[in-house]
């Protein structure tokens, strides 16, 4: 019998490379971490916050993300939104991903290439 720990690992390299991905199609329309963390699980996306801010700060320092600081709230907020060169690199991601789907359906439904 395989272990939670084993599934559990095995489920979270998974969803490692989807999280970009969701990640960059969410932040199309600006918004702040905490408002991401809830969108992405609302979507079947639950991701840890010491996961998700590194990831935006090396999305922005990548230039595929943009960020500017709203204060006018009582508390600043730094709003993400997915640049031109986030754009050009999600389209890809998403063709990749379809392909690797297509791959999958393939292998279990039994289709030769």
């Amino acid at each position: 019998m395989v272990s939670d720990e084993i599934l559990r690992t095995h489920l979270q390299e998974l969803r490692r490379g989807t999280v970009v991905v969701a990640s960059l199609l969410a932040l199309r329309q600006p918004g702040y971490g905490y408002a991401l963390l809830q969108r992405l699980a609302g979507h079947g996306f639950p991701v840890d916050a010491n996961t998700l801010y590194p990831l935006l700060r090396r999305l922005e320092e990548q230039g595929l993300l943009t960020s500017e600081w709203n204060t006018e709230e009582s508390r600043p907020r730094k709003f993400y939104r997915t640049s031109a060169d986030g754009e050009t690199v999600l389209a890809r991601l998403l063709d990749d991903l379809a392909a690797v789907q297509t791959s999958v359906t393939g292998l279990i439904e039994g289709a030769d290439r």
